[in-house]
């Protein structure tokens, strides 16, 4: 990124990524538990148990919560692209507004017109159709989600467009504009990492339940239900979706990919690097520790592919913050492979039936929830930043698509604003999740702590017999 702060495309690229950043911590968490509604739901209309139904009344209030606070923060970006990204929206709306379109006119308002219903229309609407709602509401979550990834992949790997005569983008076809690969990859990879989010809250209310004792048949179902969907989340975000998402990256921004390996000299037996530095200055990675061959295999599947390196390519067509970019790939990758020894160990210990009595596994399974969101943002970071120079890549450059008659003044004093108003809106959506698990799931068939939560107690407390004819 540029770093000269009187230009004022640093300070619209600033404003747009603070902004999406923001906004994306809630729909990953609405579509990572959208499908354990329906699951729960289901459960409960097959089993007749109404611990799900319990399960689904919670969890539908936080899902709530979090679609409340994404949609408030999902407006201003749509803004930005009139205001601080006119050119580009000129340039290129006639091709990303159609997907934008369809995602505010049907899957957007099919998730908001069901949301109500699920949260509080079950005595209404009875078993069937609260149901019914649980899936239009998870349907409209995730098809939002593909449209917008399609407009996103779109820039990632342009398709399906024209030429205009007025040199402004048209589509030329819409079903490979829909159906880019590019597209479907990308959203398998989004969509597992987003139930990698949604599991790993899930299992960590069920984690912190259990250490409090409180709810316990609830929080067995959180923990249970949490760690089997994280551990197949998790490796399902590494293969084959996020190979699918490397084999991309290689065939269509080869120059990325060196980017985002700090690899400078290319050649066969390419390999990923464990540990290293880039250094931009000798054009080399120090300090590097490598798995031979291993960059080489999974871009192009064979150890004696060639990788190219940054050195074949011109300055100005590098990602302009490899380091930044370099960092948020390799931390991603760390984090994801983190997930996956976490969650088979605890699926482990589970399979033994001692995940419930390890203390100290549970501390570890509340306390990771942050890093799922972590992991999705510098994803996104990594995706983003490796389209640099671009806008939409070999089409349209950064440089060309903000708005020119908006100062640095006008974007510094809004993002200044974004900033305080997110900053109180983080702080009120953190006190009411907070609040509703606090209350935990409705009382109204819940086991009495006396029964369940303290076992050891109860026994304590009941006498034989001999022990009463002795008082």
């Amino acid at each position: 990124m540029n770093s000269n702060l009187s230009d004022p495309a640093f300070w619209s690229r600033l404003q747009f990524g603070f902004t999406l950043t923001y906004h994306y911590l809630f729909p990953q968490l609405t579509m990572g538990l959208a499908w354990f509604l329906v699951y729960w739901k289901w459960r409960a209309l097959r089993t007749g148990d109404e611990k799900y139904n319990q399960a689904v009344r919670f969890w539908a209030k936080v899902f709530g919560l979090n679609f409340a606070v994404g949609v408030v923060t999902g407006i201003p970006m749509e803004f930005q692209f009139g205001t601080n990204w006119a050119d580009f929206s000129r340039f290129a709306g006639g091709v990303i507004g159609q997907t934008l379109a369809m995602e505010g006119m049907f899957a957007f308002l099919l998730e908001s017109a069901f949301v109500g219903a699920l949260i509080w229309g079950e005595k209404r609407l009875g078993p069937r159709y609260h149901f019914l709602a649980a899936v239009a509401v998870a349907v409209g979550s995730w098809i939002s989600g593909f449209f917008i990834l399609v407009t996103n992949a779109f820039m990632q790997h342009p398709v399906g467009y024209r030429m205009e005569a007025n040199g402004s983008l048209g589509i030329a076809s819409f079903r490979a504009y829909l159906l880019n690969p590019w597209a479907l990859v990308q959203f398998l990879h989004n969509q597992m990492a987003a139930l990698v989010t949604g599991s790993f809250v899930v299992t960590a209310v069920g984690a912190f339940y259990t250490l409090r004792r409180l709810h316990p048949t609830q929080a067995r179902l959180y923990l249970r239900a949490g760690v089997f969907i994280a551990l197949i989340a998790s490796v399902l975000v590494a293969f084959p979706t996020g190979d699918q998402q490397a084999k991309m990256v290689g065939n269509h921004q080869p120059v990325t990919l060196a980017a985002m390996e700090g690899r400078f000299v290319g050649g066969p037996m390419a390999g990923v690097a464990i540990i290293g530095q880039p250094n931009l200055a000798t054009r080399r990675l120090d300090n590097p520790i490598e798995i031979p061959g291993a960059l080489s295999f999974l871009a192009y599947g064979t150890f004696k592919s060639d990788v190219h390196g940054l050195n074949e390519y011109a300055e100005n067509a590098w990602p302009d913050n490899i380091e930044l970019l370099y960092y948020s790939f390799h931390l991603m990758i760390t984090l994801g492979t983190i997930f996956i020894g976490l969650m088979s160990y605890a699926s482990f210990q589970n399979w033994r039936g001692r995940l419930e009595s390890s203390t100290l596994m549970l501390w570890v399974l509340m306390l990771s929830f942050p890093y799922p969101y972590i992991a999705n943002t510098l994803g996104w970071m990594t995706a983003e930043l490796g389209r640099q120079p671009w806008l939409i890549y070999g089409l349209f450059h950064t440089r060309d698509g903000y708005s020119k008659v908006v100062s640095s003044g006008d974007t510094i004093f809004t993002l200044i604003g974004f900033t305080g108003l997110y900053f109180v809106l983080g702080l009120l959506f953190l006190f009411l999740v907070g609040r509703e698990i606090a209350r935990g799931p409705d009382k109204e068939l819940a086991v009495s702590q006396s029964e369940e939560s303290f076992p050891d107690l109860n026994e304590e407390m009941v006498t034989s017999p001999r022990e009463e004819s002795l008082r």
